[in-house]
């Protein structure tokens, strides 16, 4: 009884590093990875696999490390303001439209509705873009903040949010409305300080 229970601990720590294979995200890969990673390290301990134990316990500093260098990266954030026709806008969108999709269920790109348009950049790369207009004078309603799979760390959202904040206030928007169209979005904006209205989440 004892060993099929080692034998399933062990199979569910394969199954975690497994799994961290697919993710698109470096930051997701690395956290789970390193859960995988510490979970065959016990195992090698369980089962006396000394081997198994100082692969995996070295593979998760290896983790640590990036993780922490990750976490720590200064990096240059700006903005890159577009007209509604931009052509690169457009390739963008109709390029990312499956993945925007999924956290923008029934997106259709409209120009003529932004107030705003513009691409966040990351050491001037391209890491996502942002569309919104206003609403009631003083709502900035959001249509579009999408970021890239490579860069889903939340750096995007505080760039946006937080120090872009005072610009916001500047023209004259008392506060920011995202509807929140699934959960993993909803999360995403409560985890930037947004809070629940009736129409979707308020800053």
């Amino acid at each position: 009884m004892q060993t099929d229970i080692l034998s399933l601990f062990g199979y569910f720590a394969s199954l975690v590093i497994a799994l961290s294979m697919t993710m698109s995200s470096i930051v997701k890969f690395r956290w789970v990875n390193l859960v995988g990673a510490l979970g065959f390290a016990f195992y090698g301990l369980l089962i006396h696999a000394i081997p198994v134990t100082f692969l995996n316990g070295f593979i998760a500093l290896v983790d640590v490390y990036y993780l922490i260098r990750i976490y720590n990266k200064n990096e240059h954030f700006e903005t890159l303001e577009v007209r509604g026709d931009n052509k690169y806008l457009l390739e963008f969108i109709r390029f990312h439209q499956k993945e925007i999709n999924k956290f923008f269920p029934g997106f259709v790109y409209k120009s003529e509705m932004n107030t705003l348009s513009f691409f966040v950049l990351r050491n001037m790369k391209v890491a996502g873009v942002f569309l919104a207009h206003r609403e009631d004078d003083d709502v900035l309603k959001v249509g579009l903040d999408y970021v890239i799979p490579e860069y889903r760390d939340f750096k995007n959202g505080k760039f946006i949010y937080q120090r872009l904040r005072p610009e916001f206030v500047r023209n004259g928007y008392k506060s920011v409305l995202a509807p929140a169209s699934n959960r993993k979005y909803a999360s995403y904006l409560k985890k930037l300080g947004f809070k629940k209205d009736m129409q979707g989440v308020n800053s």
